[in-house]
């Protein structure tokens, strides 16, 4: 197919200019010089008008790629306004790339909201372009990227609007004065005020009469305008440069009214008051520490537990740490790395404590986390993998009493809210707790025989990963086992076959394919969806010999090895996370359908999510035509 347009081509040093200008810009600054020379000679220029429409729902199915050279357009309605206001396309831009592509209206009307020119390629010559262009098409193939970046700030604008109304916002505010307010009378020199404040180091310095009633206040914001600039002697008494009357809340109301108040008057701290007398004093960091749960004191929270009562105090403050986290815009990779580390931790403090109480050295065994929690993925709702390595020259009586504290941290971990695991696969589980040359041979075993039942341990199990104890003997094991399996071929396509028989929920026509679940069209996220994933990966990483056990690490890993595109297996990943973002947020919102935490209403999603489900399915199945390929022909 010729991309030479039907209108007179522009002159050639025009057609040089253009081409020069999309060169600023992807995909163009990748492309070869004569594929972007084809895709301006093949457009037409346009302008339009501030407030003008480029293209609309109403006009059918869209039939031009329009590429902004100058000026902005805006989406008004539709897949543009999920993330809580209008989307705007600015130079370099080219849209709208998923309607051109499937011959179908658009969901937005775009508006100019300023003058603006543009090049208009028809649908027929995009196509033949992304044909003749391997970089143009890859480009518009991957247009989920920015439906990514959209779900994102619509993820992030969803739970930022829920910040004020936490339950941390309903505490009354004689629960964050933690210490005696400092305070003066009102006729204190000003010197001696300073000076308190910076040997305090305090913001502020509270002014109060005989009865402890505040009067007034002076902050390090006032001291610029109301003694430095105005030149006021230091020996002034307070009374002359205090700021006055000053707003208190009673010590029973919340910090949110405190935020208000704050919001409302201009002002940065608080006096808090009990019928009347100063008890204390809030700050605007003191509210903007209480909304930001950090890392590091949910982490002191588990190391300084001292039992079952602090640790299930903890877990709880690790899902409300991750429903933070969230509403912060943090991504599924990081999210899912933070609730394993800080679930690792609760583990292994657990552990200690066990060990303690039972009188048993940590350094006789290896405690290691299986399945998601061995990979590094935990979701919220996760039940416990867990499994004890112990030494070869272990005693009958020494291996009962590790087996009876295994026993003791699975009922424990299940009160911290880790639900027993209903296969039983649980260091409390006399199968669970062997010694290094025992997994081994039950590993062997698998690997040799591939039985249907040793592919499914095979895929819970060689994911382990050490918690605590004596970590040389999880190293020891994972050596053995990543040499075993790449060595064995007929294990590794057996591999294969199994993580075949579950295909994505796709239907013959690429549309996402549901279940009615109490009156819902539903799909299970994990099961149909990011277990497929993990599948392949493992298979990949088996197959070439490589140790990581997150899905994430052996896709990136084995990418290179099998000769993929960076952009292909990049592609695997945020496929993964997207589908890990889903059951996070399903499962932090209580929206999951029935007693499945993993299972979803499709129809819940927005436009946004809906498309980039249906993109990620159709990265999965083209996975899994991969697999086909290498391991079924």
């Amino acid at each position: 197919m010729s991309l030479a347009p039907s209108a007179p081509s522009p002159s050639a040093s025009l057609l040089d200019q253009l081409a020069a200008e999309l060169g600023r810009f992807p995909p163009f600054d990748e492309m070869d010089a004569g594929h972007v020379r084809a895709f301006v000679e093949a457009s037409r220029q346009a302008y339009f008008a501030p407030g003008e429409a480029l293209v609309r729902p109403e006009d059918g199915p869209a039939s031009e790629l329009f590429f902004i050279r100058r000026g902005a357009v805006v989406g008004k309605r539709g897949l543009s306004d999920v993330a809580g206001g209008a989307f705007e396309y600015e130079a370099g831009d080219l849209f709208p790339i998923s309607a051109v592509l499937a011959q179908r209206a658009t969901s937005t009307a775009y508006l100019a909201t300023e003058d603006t020119f543009v090049l208009r390629l028809p649908a027929e010559r995009m196509q033949a372009l992304a044909q003749l262009s391997p970089v143009f098409g890859d480009f518009l193939n991957r247009r989920v990227l920015r439906f990514l970046e959209l779900s994102r700030a619509a993820l992030q604008a969803a739970y930022a609007s829920r910040v004020l109304a936490e339950q941390s916002m309903e505490t009354p505010l004689e629960r964050l004065c933690r210490h005696a307010p400092v305070s003066c009378a009102p006729g204190t020199p000003l010197r001696q005020a300073l000076e308190d404040m910076h040997r305090l180091r305090i913001g502020s310095m509270l002014v109060v009469d005989e009865g402890q009633r505040p009067v007034g206040i002076l902050t390090r914001y006032d001291v610029l305008d109301r003694v430095a600039l105005a030149g006021v002697s230091l020996d002034v008494p307070m009374s002359a440069v205090m700021v006055g009357p000053v707003h208190t809340l009673e010590s029973d109301r919340s910090a949110q009214d405190a935020a208000l108040l704050m919001s409302a008057k201009g002002i940065r701290h608080v006096p808090v008051t009990q019928q009347g007398r100063l008890v204390g004093i809030v700050s605007e960091r003191d509210l903007y520490a209480l909304q930001r749960m950090s890392l590091n004191q949910v982490s002191e929270r588990i190391r300084h537990a001292t039992g079952i009562p602090d640790l299930q105090a903890a877990a709880h403050d690790i899902r409300e740490f991750a429903r933070h986290l969230l509403g912060q815009g943090v991504q599924a990779l990081q999210l899912t790395q933070l609730i394993s580390h800080l679930n690792d931790l609760l583990t292994t403090r657990l552990v200690a404590l066990k060990a303690g109480e039972h009188g048993l050295d940590l350094q006789c065994f290896c405690w290691i986390a299986l399945g998601s929690e061995g990979r590094g993925e935990q979701t919220i709702a996760t039940d416990q993998d867990n499994a004890l390595i112990l030494a070869d020259d272990v005693n009958p009586g020494e291996r009962d009493a590790l087996l009876h504290m295994a026993q003791d941290i699975n009922h424990a971990l299940d009160a911290c809210g880790y639900p027993l695991c209903r296969g039983n696969i649980m260091a409390g589980n006399p199968d669970c707790c062997l010694t290094l040359s025992q997994w081994q041979q039950r590993f062997v075993q698998w690997i040799e025989q591939g039985a249907p039942k040793d592919l499914l341990n095979a895929s819970i199990y060689f994911d382990f990963r050490a918690l605590t104890g004596q970590a040389g003997m999880a190293a020891s094991l994972r050596g053995f086992v990543t040499q075993r399996a790449s060595a064995n071929p007929r294990f590794v396509r057996q591999l294969a076959v199994n993580g075949l028989l579950q295909a994505p929920p796709l239907n013959w026509r690429g549309q996402i394919d549901t279940k009615p679940v109490d009156g819902l069209d539903t799909l299970d996220l994990k099961l149909q969806g990011t277990a497929i994933l993990v599948d392949v990966a493992r298979l990949y990483a088996l197959a070439n010999g490589i140790a990581a056990t997150s899905t994430r690490e052996r896709f990136e890993t084995a990418g290179p090895k099998l000769g993929v595109p960076a952009r292909e297996h990049q592609a695997w990943v945020a496929g993964f996370e997207f589908l890990q973002m889903l059951r996070l947020r399903a499962q932090l919102d209580g929206a999951s359908v029935g007693d499945n935490p993993n299972r979803i209403a499709v129809g819940a999603l927005n436009d946004i999510d809906r498309r980039i489900l249906r993109e990620t399915l159709r990265v999965v199945r083209s996975l899994q035509q991969r697999v086909q390929l290498d391991y079924q022909r």
